[in-house]
């Protein structure tokens, strides 16, 4: 829940001065204000702002009688489960990011198998084309040659006839 600068001043020992100098130095993702217009320090800013203000009080907690060593056990202790949440938040995190990664790289290598494919069938096609391009111009070349061989047939086939009927002639005597 969150709390407000002097609940997390009078929490930790230390002055509200303390803490708004800390909390000013948060990234403004972590801060918020109440409807009232009040600074509220989010969970997540807390264990920020306790992180930075319990390294000095352990240092003065440890000057003091064994009543404080025990309290500053308990902070420290408050301190590892605090980090250890923040650690877990980050790794779930971590994960999340990663596996949204993971799936925009299964997508784009499926769309790069797509565009292969399609390439290659591309090419093939116009191997085909190409292919059939030849064939009719063979048929187109070996069509010219036939036409001018018929001319050629018709001017030489009339000397041809002449020659048979003289040879036809010649073969009669």
């Amino acid at each position: 829940m969150p709390k407000t600068i002097r609940e997390l001043a009078n929490e930790l020992k230390v002055s509200k001065q303390t803490i708004q100098y800390h909390y000013q130095r948060l990234p403004t993702k972590n801060r918020q204000k109440d409807s009232q217009g009040t600074n509220m320090i989010s969970p997540t800013a807390e264990r920020i702002i306790r992180d930075k203000v319990a390294k000095p009080l352990v240092a003065k907690n440890q000057q003091m009688g064994s009543k404080e060593e025990t309290k500053t056990s308990k902070e420290n202790n408050e301190l590892i489960a605090t980090l250890r949440r923040e650690v877990a938040d980050l790794k779930s995190q971590r994960d999340k990011q990663l596996a949204t990664k993971d799936r925009q790289i299964d997508h784009l290598t499926k769309l790069i198998d797509q565009q292969q494919k399609l390439q290659l069938a591309t090419v093939e096609k116009n191997k085909e084309l190409t292919a059939h391009v030849q064939k009719l111009s063979g048929l187109l070349e070996n069509s010219n040659i036939s036409k001018k061989k018929l001319e050629n047939d018709k001017k030489y086939g009339v000397h041809k006839n002449k020659l048979k009927l003289n040879n036809s002639w010649w073969h009669f005597w």
